[in-house]
């Protein structure tokens, strides 16, 4: 049975599932689905149209499913999907997709600290941990098990791959490839996120193979498209040396370096 306090405002079309905790002066808009388990704390709202998971925790004065801030939005339909059992902390702003991909993405497991603003259209991946003061941007992709440090800035349209770690205070207008630690402003990459893949299990062969990968791309002297040829053309079979090459390869904003 869910707990509901009287001070809270819930619509009618709202779908509230069993375990429910939603705490005073709440509000839960037309719309909306919370997952099992999940808490929604004082006045937090979230707005309309948004899927919130089981066992996720949204912190006081956090909005989900406001407006995107998109001066071509017209009022369509669009949507928020939160994952089971992320924390949005206090004050997180989350806002609905635009008609470019009707709705903005968070996965499972993330943490969102407080006043994370996550914009239009984001794509967020499972385990993402975002710290006190991130902004992303419009139509932001972000992989699995990525970190961002805190007060850092994404550009719109920009893409972080997988495990990757972005230090505080960073200003990102371009790509970050995946396993990868970058920082500053400007931005500037620091080798192979190595204590992260260590934590995530993955093998020193692999480590070995995706640091000699970033030196021939990042620090050698080759043009980008003459390293990444040489990269391809060594037949390195690491599956994880293969989606940093595709990604990079890929990037249409263009790599940090």
């Amino acid at each position: 049975m869910s707990s509901l306090h009287p001070t809270a405002i819930v619509d009618e079309s709202a779908t509230i599932e069993p375990e429910v905790c939603i705490g005073p002066f709440a509000i839960i808009g037309p719309s909306v689905r919370v997952g099992r388990g999940t808490e929604i704390c004082a006045r937090a709202t979230v707005e309309r149209n948004a899927n919130i998971g089981s066992g996720c925790y949204i912190g006081s004065g956090a909005i989900i499913g406001g407006d995107p801030q998109d001066l071509k939005f017209s009022g369509e339909a669009t949507w928020v999907d939160i994952g089971d059992n992320t924390r949005i902390r206090e004050y997180v702003t989350v806002n609905r997709g635009t008609a470019a991909s009707e709705r903005t993405v968070v996965g499972s497991g993330c943490l969102l600290m407080s006043y994370v603003h996550v914009g239009h259209d984001c794509r967020i991946g499972d385990d993402v941990v975002l710290a006190n003061g991130v902004e992303l941007g419009g139509h932001v992709f972000i992989s699995d098990s990525v970190v961002v440090g805190g007060s850092t800035s994404i550009h719109q349209f920009v893409r972080v791959g997988e495990r990757a770690f972005i230090g505080g205070r960073s200003s990102v207008p371009r790509d970050i490839p995946p396993y990868i630690k970058a920082a500053g402003d400007p931005l500037k990459l620091y080798g192979t996120n190595t204590l992260g893949l260590r934590r995530a299990g993955v093998s020193s062969e692999t480590r070995l193979a995706l640091k000699r990968a970033y030196r021939l791309i990042f620090n050698s002297e080759l043009p980008l498209s003459q390293a990444l040829t040489k990269l391809k053309e060594s037949n390195c079979t690491v599956p994880e040396v293969h989606q940093l090459l595709e990604f990079v390869t890929s990037s249409e904003r263009g790599v940090s370096r």
